[in-house]
């Protein structure tokens, strides 16, 4: 799993003429794209591996740039504009029971008495807290609030615990 390719932002222009290329990222804080090296980018439905030799921040940190290894003049940076950015799923930076988004997709959930509740499809932002959307005989939304409805999550086996009451079917 950890060659997994998460889709991080893309490429949406170039910057001067030396090769380097303007970032949009879907990282939160934006920056933070830029702590991530190597790259896989997606030019015409090929990934291609780039080092990242110096990156920016400008104007205000409202626009990021990257220079790729090889990459020394405009025309060559342009031939990267629209392309997708990813990164593998092991580039990313967890704290100790801290979970991304894409780990907890797919993961079984089961009451504690065992009893199956579905898998995890996607999850939903609320502000409060997210949601974990579970698909099984029927969809449950489940707040992702430790301790209160999930008891224990094992990312490695892919299996979250949690303290639920399932509606009745009629």
């Amino acid at each position: 799993m950890s060659d997994e390719k998460l889709i991080v932002g893309n490429i949406n222009g170039v910057f001067g003429v030396q090769g380097w290329v303007k970032i949009f990222s879907h990282t939160d804080p934006r920056k933070n794209i830029l702590d991530y090296s190597p790259w896989w980018i997606n030019c015409k439905g090929e990934w291609q591996k780039v080092n990242i030799v110096d990156s920016k921040v400008q104007q205000g940190g409202k626009t990021l740039v990257a220079k790729f290894e090889d990459v020394n003049d405009r025309d060559l940076a342009r031939e990267y504009m629209g392309c997708e950015i990813a990164i593998e799923n092991g580039q990313l930076k967890r704290s100790d029971g801290e979970y991304l988004w894409v780990d907890l997709i797919g993961c079984d959930v089961f009451l504690e008495d065992g009893t199956s509740v579905g898998k995890v499809q996607d999850l939903i932002e609320t502000g409060a807290h997210d949601v974990l959307r579970v698909l099984g005989d029927q969809e449950e939304l489940i707040p992702f609030v430790m301790d209160e409805f999930i008891l224990d999550v094992d990312i490695e086996d892919k299996k979250i615990q949690v303290n639920w009451q399932l509606e009745e079917n009629e």
